[in-house]
């Protein structure tokens, strides 16, 4: 796996492209000069934990043949206050999910996720709390 930084300005904007050319834009925060063009590198992180819950759970869901619809998961994080680094203290994820599916079937996919498979959510938890909640709406 490789990853590739560009600097697309003289302050801190930046394009990260992985191996097959696809794209994220990230910059720095507006405190210290970054100008709003592109993701902040501890927001990737949280982008990182969510994406790589979703595609488990899309997974483990499709498997127990549940009609999974939609999946959006917000994504909240706090950081040690004061610190250099401010590493995530705390990360809540909350799952929108739509469809016909059974409770049960999703905690575990969940649980599974969260606890086994997601490899960003394993390295976090060595500084960070983690937790997770749900929501269900049937289409």
């Amino acid at each position: 796996m490789k990853i590739e930084i560009n600097r697309k300005n003289k302050a801190y904007h930046m394009e990260a492209s992985n191996e097959d050319g696809n794209i994220v834009s990230i910059d720095g925060s507006p405190a210290i000069g970054g100008e709003g063009k592109g993701v902040r590198p501890m927001q990737l992180l949280l982008a990182g934990i969510g994406s790589c819950s979703a595609i488990d759970v899309i997974s483990i869901l499709k498997k127990q043949k549940q009609e999974l619809e939609d999946i959006k998961i917000t994504i909240d994080g706090e950081r040690e206050p004061d610190a250099v680094p401010a590493v995530f203290t705390k990360i809540h994820l909350h799952f929108h999910l739509v469809g016909k599916l059974d409770a049960k079937k999703v905690e575990r996919a969940l649980k599974l996720s969260v606890d086994q498979y997601c490899s960003v959510a394993k390295m976090l938890e060595k500084t960070a709390e983690i937790s997770y909640d749900y929501s269900i709406a049937e289409q």
